[in-house]
């Protein structure tokens, strides 16, 4: 399921950022960058549309999708109606609607 980046604090969303950047085996190219490069390239990914935000309800973790990827488009067709809202009380918490 796609996460709107809109619908989590900027905080959240950073650590969530930083947890993918940062695990085993994701590949970056030929190129190190440091940890806060990685982090602002991939939340403009997010902010400029180029990649999803996506919760996997198996696995029970976030993925970011480049917009290359083929699964892209399906998520973006899938988005298109609502599948949860954050809760009233100003948290990030995500109920099923």
């Amino acid at each position: 399921m796609q996460i709107p980046i809109e619908s989590i604090s900027p905080e959240t969303l950073k650590r969530v950022v930083e947890e993918f950047v940062t695990r085993e085996g994701t590949d970056y190219g030929v190129s190190a960058n440091d940890l806060q490069t990685k982090v602002e390239q991939v939340l403009r990914l997010l902010k400029k549309g180029d990649a999803l935000l996506c919760f996997d309800t198996e696995t029970e973790s976030c993925h970011i999708v480049p917009k290359n990827h083929p699964m892209f488009r399906e998520l973006s067709r899938q988005h298109k109606e609502p599948r949860y809202q954050v809760d009233g009380n100003g948290k990030d918490d995500l109920s099923l609607s």
